[in-house]
């Protein structure tokens, strides 16, 4: 039986028009293949040893970082009730100092310095303890100030009597929707929030929104965590690795056969444990904002209770090139 030649035809053309259809689809598929775009990568951070950088420098400080500084704070005195909000604050350095000294190096805005904490906020540094430091606009009611001196990498000394810490009570103080500042305009301290501003964050120290401190009373006999570090924003050789840390008092880490650990948090992901009175480094940090919580715990995993000062979050950012 002969076919005749206009369906010879007709299938030829059918076939022709099916394989650029499967030809079509396989290269659309190739396509869609090689133009699917990978996640970001997520952060992993691991521990570290001491920069190199800051190893060199310890070398070329010479006997400062054995040094067993000493402060006591002459102002305000401890329990004191000041009238007006400015509260001037003054210290006394002694102790086996082998040549620490805090100081600004103009040069690099870089020195050994003094931490200086006003209730739960981030600390300030204070490198020139002969000249006045003073905390403006400090609102009415009771107030705790902790000190201890730190090196010019913020790496704090933890020997004993370099941690001081006093309460005292303001009376008639500054205006509590604007922050306490120091002399030279440093905010110490958020304002309180107003009734009608309750909607909106409270405004944080640098330009960062943080929140408000949930400090509370303190009982100085109790076991109590200051956080000191990591705090702002990380830049250039800054941003990685970044160092943890604190200060405790009334209080011994497993490593000294007692029972708190320190428990850290990086934007709420899975906790790290701290069971060293050392700062550690960790690397991996990715750019932008980051949370960081520091906690004591007892050997149950609870938070111990102080006034709500052994839980204690802040806000840095992260500028990689």
């Amino acid at each position: 039986m002969r076919i005749p030649k206009c369906l010879f035809a007709l299938t030829a053309l059918c076939a022709l028009v099916a394989l650029a259809s499967c030809e079509q689809k396989t290269e659309n598929s190739n396509t869609t293949a090689t133009t699917t775009v990978s996640p970001p990568s997520k952060q992993e951070l691991t521990r570290v040893s001491r920069p190199q950088a800051i190893e060199e420098m310890m070398k070329q400080r010479g006997e400062q970082d054995q040094a067993k500084p000493t402060l006591r704070v002459l102002s305000p005195a401890k329990n004191t009730t000041i009238n007006g909000s400015t509260v001037e604050v003054k210290l006394e350095l002694s102790g086996d100092l082998k040549g620490y000294m805090p100081h600004k190096d103009p040069a690099t805005g870089k020195g050994n310095h003094i931490h200086v904490i006003l209730d739960n906020q981030p600390y300030e540094a204070y490198y020139e303890l002969n000249q006045p430091f003073q905390l403006r606009n400090v609102t009415e009611g009771k107030h705790t100030l902790r000190v201890f001196p730190s090196r010019p990498w913020h790496e704090s000394y933890k020997n004993a009597g370099a941690f001081q810490i006093v309460e005292f009570t303001v009376k008639g103080g500054g205006d509590a929707s604007k922050p306490t500042t120091t002399k030279d305009g440093q905010t110490m301290a958020s304002p309180t929030k107003s009734p009608a501003a309750s909607a909106s964050p409270t405004p944080g120290r640098e330009g960062k929104d943080m929140a408000k401190s949930n400090a509370g009373d303190l009982d100085l006999t109790k076991p109590l965590l200051t956080y000191s570090r990591p705090k702002g924003e990380y830049s250039g050789a800054d941003a990685d690795p970044i160092m943890i840390d604190f200060w405790l008092v009334n209080a011994s880490l497993q490593s000294q056969a007692g029972d708190y650990r320190v428990r850290y948090t990086i934007d709420g992901g899975e906790p790290g444990f701290i069971d060293v009175w050392d700062p550690i480094w960790l690397t991996g940090w990715t750019s932008g904002k980051h949370t960081v919580k520091l906690e004591l715990i007892d050997k149950n995993g609870q938070v111990v209770e102080n006034g709500g000062y052994n839980s204690t979050t802040r806000e840095i950012s992260i500028v990689k090139q």
